[in-house]
């Protein structure tokens, strides 16, 4: 059965800080890489990175550069654009009982420490 899940257009800045985290721990190399392109309602044409959780379908609204500015002023980045250790394990813990993190985290989490 394929439910219709509500489409939330917003801004990086604009989310609260439990999906920005969980944003964070999912593309854990960045954003630029994973933009889409679309049309919107009004015949724009607008980047953003897709996000789902289980009750919505997210669409950040960000462009290239926006989305790499995010990554070199975000204290929880290196400087080459990786998650940091500490970031992402604080942010597996927080979030490792949620379903669509936790199959996220487990493509990744097959190497050893």
């Amino acid at each position: 059965m394929n439910v219709r899940k509500p489409r939330v257009i917003r801004d990086f800045d604009r989310l609260s800080t439990e999906i920005q985290e969980q944003i964070k721990l999912t593309f854990p190399y960045g954003f630029a890489e994973e933009l889409i392109s679309f049309t919107d309602k009004d015949g724009k044409f607008v980047s953003a990175l897709p996000f789902e959780t289980d009750d919505k379908y997210y669409l950040v609204r960000m462009t290239v550069s926006e989305a790499i500015q995010l990554v070199e002023e975000d204290d929880d980045y290196d400087d080459e654009g990786t998650l940091k250790d500490d970031a992402k394990n604080d942010y597996s813990d927080k979030y490792s009982d949620i379903n669509y993190i936790a199959e996220n985290l487990g493509e990744e989490d097959d190497m050893d420490d």
